[in-house]
């Protein structure tokens, strides 16, 4: 089908669609689906896919490989959101974002046989029901403990049935000996108790510890009435242990509605969505999981996204989500809040920081696996910072040295994806500036690189940095842009009194940009500038030092290193060469060199 074809089909589809809630499926040429989507209205969010002023790159590679449009009207906003999430589990389109697999992360499992089991697992499956996954695996093992301290649920493996337990058909086990469990399967703990004790632990793990904390203090207070202080005793540790964890756990003490908290981080690639399930202000579900982004999809949508998937997974489910900014959501759906003090602001807060740091402990991960990602990622927070077009692959840094104008010299140092490229390190000799002027040597020698590079195509760099504040700053904008027409950022990394890395500049008149001092990125650049600091000044050494053990025979044409060799090892030193005789010189260096040396020695004598 031609490609005119294709585009009048997809128009016909389009006119036809319906102004109703729903949800629609992209298909290629193959017939699978690659993108699934909901819509309030179908015609019109449909139809700005088709609208090439509005869309980005991504998406127009996207409606590039549409060939059929196929779509489900549903009644309310609330069913396309859950149709939505899923048709994309079912489907997994290759540009809709992807959940990562959270398999590594451990739940709770509380089977639904005749004497239910309770247990940690990495694995789901039919026949029980799961808390979690648990992202804070100290958290999961506080809640086993707890429920095995309080009820002692049976910790075996035997798939245990009624007619087993009524016909006598299991045995005592060591378990129970050590008070561990109440023997159910042998009748010394009743059917109905056991139960009632699995509903409480059910009750727990759902965080309604409060409920079950007043149960029993009815229990207590009933059981001392009737004189029974013994078993009165008893109950009481228990709602001792209770207590205690519900101090460990509330977060917010004045809190006594159940809450769903969500809040973002975002990365180019990926976005981090952290969920709290806050009931009686305490926090009884935690959990941060991370999408892969495919399309240029908005914060608003991801977060969408994984309210939809904590809910389809039996998580939250609070009547109130507390949100960082407003989301799209039916009003039966959910009541959205996005608090701007007090207690519910504290909650977003406590949010906020375990998705910055399971992001920070994700990217760290990334980078032991794969060392590159780390300046990949510091690129990329230059470019950020600098709001720079593209990542500065290549980075050149200049930087000058002399005294009072003696011996000038210059260094340019190139860092490729923030590593050294020494191969194109280059040092200068500074040779129309005279006397100590900084500016008009790095003016000298930015143009003699530029220039070179320019004239024979050479790799212009994506971001120049000055050492030096303002003024160096100028003065490089001023050869690179004005001189050499050519389009090439510019930053500076200025000092301090002690020649300490102080702040990176950046922008014409330049402004400060905030970094923290003990930021990866501010070492790194710190690092960059130390180096072409260390090159420069190595190179100012070499060429004094040079000079400084310089003689009368360097300046005599025609006498080179090994003349000079010869010569000094036979007399020792350059004033015995001026009292020798010609024909000493004469027997070391020949007839004609040797009445050269004399000639041109005797002859600085006489002046």
């Amino acid at each position: 089908m031609r490609n005119a074809d294709i585009q009048e089909y997809l128009k016909q589809i389009v006119l036809s669609l319906p102004d109703a809630p729903g949800c629609y499926q992209y298909l290629d040429a193959s017939g699978i689906v690659i993108y699934v989507g909901k819509a309030k209205n179908l015609k019109r969010r449909v139809s700005s896919y088709f609208n090439k002023e509005q869309i980005s790159a991504k998406t127009r590679v996207l409606v590039s490989k549409i060939r059929d449009i196929k779509y489900v009207v549903v009644k309310t906003e609330e069913d396309a959101l859950l149709l939505e999430n899923n048709l994309i589990k079912r489907y997994k389109p290759r540009y809709n974002v992807l959940l990562k697999d959270d398999k590594t992360y451990p739940s709770i499992a509380v089977t639904n046989e005749y004497l239910p089991r309770i247990f940690k697992t990495r694995r789901r499956t039919r026949g029980a029901t799961y808390f979690g996954p648990y992202s804070h695996v100290p958290t999961m093992y506080a809640l086993l403990d707890l429920c095995r301290e309080l009820y002692q649920p049976r910790p075996c493996k035997t798939i245990m049935t009624q007619e087993g337990v009524e016909s006598g058909k299991y045995e005592v086990c060591l378990d129970y000996h050590i008070h561990r469990c109440k023997a159910p399967c042998i009748g010394r703990q009743t059917h109905d108790e056991y139960l009632r004790n699995i509903a409480a632990c059910c009750d727990i793990l759902k965080g309604n510890t409060a409920k079950v904390a007043q149960a029993m203090k009815e229990e207590m207070q009933s059981l001392a009435a009737e004189l029974r202080f013994e078993e009165a005793q008893a109950v009481k540790e228990k709602y001792d242990l209770i207590e205690n964890f519900r101090a460990r756990s509330e977060v917010v003490p004045g809190l006594r509605q159940d809450l769903d908290v969500f809040n973002i981080e975002s990365e180019e690639n990926v976005a981090f969505i952290n969920f709290l399930h806050v009931t009686e202000g305490c926090i009884n579900q935690a959990f941060t999981f991370e999408y892969k982004k495919k399309l240029d999809e908005s914060d608003e949508e991801l977060l969408r996204l994984g309210i939809i998937e904590m809910r389809g997974r039996g998580l939250g489910g609070a009547k109130e989500i507390v949100l960082p900014f407003p989301v799209a959501l039916p009003e039966e759906y959910a009541t959205v809040t996005v608090p701007l003090k007090g207690e519910k602001k504290k909650l977003l807060d406590l949010s906020a920081l375990n998705v910055k740091q399971y992001k920070f402990d994700r990217l760290k991960q990334a980078e032991k696996l794969d060392p590159s990602q780390k300046n990949m990622r510091l690129m990329k927070e230059i470019q950020q910072q600098l709001a720079l077009p593209t990542p500065p692959l290549r980075i050149e840094l200049f930087d000058n040295s002399n005294i009072q104008g003696e011996d000038a010299v210059a260094a340019c140092v190139v860092f490729e994806r923030l590593k050294p490229c020494k191969k194109d390190y280059r040092k200068y000799i500074i040779k129309t500036v005279q006397g100590p002027d900084d500016y008009a040597s790095m003016a000298e020698v930015v143009y003699r690189r530029y220039k070179r590079l320019k004239e024979e195509n050479g790799t212009l760099p994506n971001l120049i940095i000055a050492d030096g504040g303002k003024g160096q700053m100028e003065i490089i904008r001023k050869v690179v842009e004005d001189e050499l027409e050519l389009n090439i950022p510019i930053a500076g990394l200025a000092k301090n009194d002690r020649h300490k890395t102080r702040e990176l500049l950046y922008g014409f008149p330049p402004q400060s940009i905030g970094l923290k001092p003990e930021s990866q990125l501010f070492r790194t650049l710190s690092a960059m500038q130390e180096e072409v600091h260390r090159f420069a000044i190595s190179f100012h050494r070499e060429k004094r030092s040079a000079r400084q053990t310089a003689s009368e025979l360097d300046n005599i044409p025609g006498i080179g290193p090994k003349l000079r060799t010869a010569l000094l090892q036979k007399f020792k030193s350059v004033k015995r060469i001026k009292e020798a005789p010609l024909a000493d010189l004469q027997s070391v260096v020949g007839a004609a060199r040797g009445q050269k040396i004399f000639d041109a020695l005797h002859a600085t004598q006489s002046e």
